[in-house]
């Protein structure tokens, strides 16, 4: 089975990414791997991995160092994983992910669902941004397996807005009848979740939509979940909803590459 990947430094917020990927390797019942990028900060991995066997006794737990630089080596060694874990921010190697450069680049690159550890987890519910657009399987597979795995709710959430003018001269109606549009887009998420709800007949879920900016709403969602999961663009881009909770969520992301 593939490992679990966390991404460890020394720092608090690394420790916590520890925690946090040791508690879902246990769920998933998969190995973890902790692994640590060599570089300013002197660091030996072998001591998360400690502490994230005592959380967990009987937890396979193995410790590596990486060479290179810190994005490049992690998304690297994370294509023999199921998903990858990193902290908020950290020393030496993470430093800056706040501001977006390694977490942003693994969120875009990493060949596995990524989650950036910040924020409580303390919620009762995941909750899924679906952008209402074609390909949304994945993040919702994942988001109905984590909600299985952890034995809460799921929220799937679509935000959408007043459509804009598709061709020069054109003019939307002066009426915009919200409540029609809304009710048409309830129906195509339905229409997307659907399959999914089939496939996961325990999962409790609730489908939402609402008027609004996606990742603000994602963002004021996040306060009362354990997780929330997004999508990314694929060929290494995020869009502004993804890049808005990465920075501003309450609770760990899951970015879910498009396969």
């Amino acid at each position: 089975m593939r490992p679990v990947m966390v991404g460890a430094d020394g720092s608090e917020e690394a420790a916590r990414a520890v925690e946090w990927a040791a508690d879902e390797a246990a769920r998933r019942r998969a190995p973890l791997l902790v692994a640590n990028v060599t570089g300013r900060m002197p660091f030996e991995p072998r001591e998360a991995a400690e502490r994230a066997r005592e959380r967990h006794p009987g937890l396979e737990v193995s410790a590596e160092s990486l060479s290179g630089r810190t994005g490049e080596a992690l998304a690297r060694r994370a294509g023999d994983a199921c998903l990858l874990v990193v902290g908020n921010r950290g020393l030496g190697g993470f430093t800056g992910l706040l501001l977006g450069s390694t977490g942003l680049y693994l969120a875009a690159n990493a060949p596995c669902p990524t989650v950036i550890v910040r924020g409580r987890s303390g919620g009762d519910m995941i909750v899924a941004g679906v952008s209402g657009k074609p390909g949304q399987d994945h993040v919702l597979e994942f988001a109905f397996e984590e909600a299985m795995l952890r034995h809460v709710r799921l929220r799937a959430l679509h935000a959408w807005s007043q459509p804009a003018s598709r061709a020069p001269g054109d003019m939307l109606p002066l009426v915009y009848d919200v409540q029609a549009v809304g009710e048409e887009e309830h129906r195509l998420l339905a229409e997307t979740v659907a399959g999914h709800r089939e496939r996961f007949p325990d999962v409790d879920v609730q489908e939402v939509t609402e008027h609004g900016h996606r990742g603000h709403l994602l963002v004021e969602a996040s306060r009362a979940a354990c997780l929330v999961v997004v999508g990314s663009r694929g060929r290494m881009r995020l869009g502004s909803a993804t890049h808005a909770v990465l920075h501003h969520a309450e609770c760990p992301v899951a970015v879910v590459p498009h396969p």
